[in-house]
């Protein structure tokens, strides 16, 4: 098996291409703005009808597609805005004074946290417990120190 070496090029190669993702992934909203909209005609159908319990089922349900299209334009938006900053961070690469192995093991951080944070919001929509919240917290403080790292080797001086 041949020895690859990741250069600094590979690793902007990396960043730029799985940058690009998300920003084609996209989510499909429409499904849960439909249905926030036929619960609050329900909701305001059954306050007109005098029906406490309709309405209040149709709030309810109201809530639920209101929590998890509130998640996934969320998630939307972190992938985007992610992905957008982990391809300009992949074109700047090779301007950061670190050596080739710590660029890959920032460039892999990055993207592991822009990943994992907004998927731990999307599975919010399944499971409101810790678990989601967790992967959420992990991924942001990845993302965090990855950034804050990336920043430090943008204002160092590189060696020459």
């Amino acid at each position: 098996m041949p020895h690859v070496r990741f250069s600094c090029w590979a690793g902007s190669r990396w960043l730029f291409g799985n940058g690009l993702w998300p920003v084609v992934r996209g989510f499909c909203e429409h499904q849960a703005l439909e249905e926030i909209g036929s619960s609050l005609a329900a909701g305001f159908g059954g306050a007109a009808a005098r029906n406490s319990a309709l309405a209040g089922r149709a709030l309810q349900q109201y809530q639920q597609a209101k929590y998890v299209y509130d998640r996934q334009v969320d998630v939307h938006g972190h992938w985007i805005g992610l992905a957008m900053v982990l391809i300009v961070l992949g074109m700047g690469l090779d301007h950061l004074a670190f050596s080739e192995r710590i660029k890959m093991l920032l460039s892999g951080s990055a993207l592991l946290g822009s990943f994992l944070f907004p998927l731990g919001v999307l599975l919010q929509t399944l499971d409101r417990g810790n678990g989601p919240r967790a992967l959420a917290v992990l991924g942001s403080a990845l993302v965090i120190g990855a950034f804050g790292v990336f920043a430090l080797g943008f204002a160092r001086k590189p060696r020459t």
